[in-house]
């Protein structure tokens, strides 16, 4: 193979609909020849979600247009959020044997198939890059132990790595606060399939979308988009929403989860029930029609390392209001240009900022005109340019048997 062209292999826990657009486009890729790993197929094929608590399976091809393979799972408890559910011992026999000027993981470090990749690749001397979409220590279940235990551990456990990858701003900044030098991280932006969702979007019939939810086609929709769980926070949304009271406005719940009875009962309670619509789980070709049908989605989420459904809604046109916990807010909302970050839990602000937007139509308009304009730069272009650049920087590092410091790894995000 030519020195300029690197041999990459790809270790993903499943297919996620996220990552398939984006492993096309790197197989396209003229300096890269790769190959996924996957360590299970749940996504590619029909599993029960425990958070959305229907059977998923992703209506839109993960499989196809790039070269892939599963290693078989030897656990004895298959599955996704046990450190055991994911065995894959034969990770370690692709590796030696591939060749591999650099294995990237995305597997995440608590499953043993992390480990076994991360020796592996040590052993057979490839580069290794890894990261965490987190852009904070303190976890999910909000238990404290655990952030002391990551201030100990990650800054250890990341200098692991070759190169560091984050998909964001705030995440390559909590690296940096956790000691690893800015010469190992580089920043791949967390991104969707743009041309994909702009095209989908294009051929969307919003009067016909929202004659089927039962909305007035002049209305004004707000959209949540998210799992209804306690962490995505729906119910500060439709108090919110109440407390606005703004006419003529109409509030989409697309998603499914542990609190849609509870949200149904508030909605009466709160005397919003005939303009608040519970649309169920949206599977990924639908999801389009969602967005373009709606005029701010809002994400009131207390844990969102990112936040994907931000780049989905913009792509459709949508403004944003997110809280101060989701990750995207840092990189795509710019406020009063295409949307709002309120404090998390802060439902009076939220209500403030509801009344601003839900009240001037005008502004509204500019909000989601801005929303479109903004994606144009955070792209799969930023993202390969980035993931390219630090492959073949490690790449080279291993080669000639060294690591410095401090090489321009960062991609050039256009502003």
């Amino acid at each position: 193979m030519p020195e300029d062209r690197y041999r990459v292999l790809f270790v993903a826990s499943h297919p996620v609909q996220y990552a398939s657009p984006m492993f096309r486009r790197v197989a396209q890729h003229p300096k890269l020849d790769i190959q996924v790993a996957y360590c299970s197929l749940q996504g590619a094929e029909a599993a029960t979600d425990p958070e959305f608590g229907v059977e998923v399976k992703w209506d839109l091809p993960l499989l196809d247009r790039y070269p892939w393979l599963h290693v078989p799972n030897k656990s004895s408890r298959p599955g996704l959020g046990r450190f055991f559910g994911l065995v894959n011992p034969g990770l370690w026999r692709l590796i030696g044997s591939g060749d591999f000027d650099a294995v990237v993981v995305y597997t995440g470090y608590a499953y043993l198939s992390f480990w076994i990749t991360l020796a592996a690749a040590k052993f057979y001397g490839s580069a290794l890059l890894f990261g965490t979409d987190a852009h904070g220590l303190a976890p999910r279940d909000g238990k404290k132990w655990k952030i002391a235990l990551k201030r100990l551990v990650w800054p250890r456990l990341f200098r692991l790595a070759d190169v560091v990858i984050v998909p964001s701003r705030l995440s390559f900044a909590m690296m940096r606060d956790l000691g690893i030098p800015e010469g190992r991280l580089t920043l791949t932006p967390y991104v969707v399939d743009n041309d994909w969702w702009t095209q989908q979007a294009q051929s969307v019939d919003r009067r016909a979308v929202r004659v089927g939810w039962g909305v007035p086609e002049q209305a004004i929709v707000l959209l949540f988009c998210a799992k209804l769980q306690p962490w995505k926070r729906p119910l500060d949304l439709l108090h919110a929403f109440a407390k606005a009271n703004v006419v003529d406005t109409h509030l989409v719940y697309a998603g499914d989860g542990a609190l849609k009875s509870e949200a149904e009962t508030l909605a009466s309670s709160l005397g919003v029930r005939e303009r608040v619509h519970f649309i169920g789980f949206a599977n990924q070709s639908q999801l389009p029609a969602v967005y373009s049908a709606s005029d701010l989605l809002v994400l009131p989420s207390d844990y969102e390392p990112f936040g994907v459904v931000v780049n989905e809604a913009m792509l459709c046109g949508c403004a944003v209001v997110v809280s101060d916990r989701v990750g995207a807010g840092y990189d795509l909302v710019e406020s009063d240009r295409n949307g709002y970050v309120f404090p998390c839990g802060n439902v009076d602000a939220l209500t403030e900022v509801l009344c601003r937007v839900l009240s001037d139509r005008g502004k509204l308009a500019e909000l989601r005109k801005a929303a479109r304009l903004r994606m144009e730069t955070w792209s799969p272009r930023e993202n390969i340019e980035a993931l390219v650049g630090a492959v073949r920087a490690s790449a080279i590092w291993k080669r000639r048997n060294c690591r410095p410091e401090a090489p321009d790894l960062q991609p050039r995000l256009r502003a």
